[in-house]
């Protein structure tokens, strides 16, 4: 299902800050970098930003030459796999994967590693590179979005592991159709605190 959102800055930020928004996948390991899926500039205090979380995820895979697949529909417990025809090298939906909660995405070609990529809303979510033939990449997503007030942060690219590692709040969109995400802290001087994110206004779905 769908999920409505609308991110407010009730916050004392002065330094016109980004804010993140990005997932995590649960099945790789600690030091894979997250993607930045979503980044708000220039929310001024008061104002919102709406936006939704699709219920659709699509997943493509680029080859050794710089080549990239059509996005293709993928669920939890899809496997696909990169092989070789007489066109080139083609993504293939191949059945269920060995893991009913993964999304997986196996290198079958004879040479060349891939990278495997997963899309929310034609934004990329999550990346695995460097996937060597006869391996394969493994995406465990939750509906869970993480938010993190940042700079320098562009939208589709690695997150630096150092801002994951600062205060990102974790909210739980499960049993939602639609909710205020409320960011509030910031400021200058002795008096600032850290931001913080919330829900408001929450609709059950």
């Amino acid at each position: 299902m769908d999920v409505k959102l609308r991110l407010i800055d009730n916050s004392q930020d002065s330094n016109n800050s980004d804010i993140v928004i990005f997932q995590k996948n649960y099945a790789a390991s600690f030091d894979n970098l997250a993607v930045a899926w979503k980044v708000v500039k220039n929310l001024g205090k008061g104002n919102s930003h709406p936006f939704t979380y699709h219920a659709e995820t699509t997943v493509s895979a680029g080859d050794s030459y710089g080549n990239y697949t059509y996005q293709m529909p993928a669920s939890s417990g899809d496997l696909f796999h990169m092989i070789k025809d007489h066109t080139g090298d083609v993504l293939k939906y191949s059945g269920e994967s060995d893991s009913s909660k993964d999304i997986q995405l196996a290198n079958d070609l004879k040479s060349g590693a891939i990278s495997a990529n997963i899309f929310k809303d034609g934004r990329k979510l999550a990346t695995k590179t460097m996937i060597a033939p006869g391996q394969k990449a493994v995406f465990q997503l939750k509906p869970v979005l993480f938010f993190s007030v940042a700079s320098q942060v562009v939208e589709g690219e690695s997150i630096n592991s150092g801002i994951i590692s600062k205060v990102s709040t974790e909210i739980s969109l499960m049993g939602i159709s639609s909710a205020d995400v409320i960011v509030t802290g910031g400021g200058a001087g002795r008096e600032s605190d850290s931001f913080k994110f919330h829900l408001d206004n929450i609709v059950p779905g």
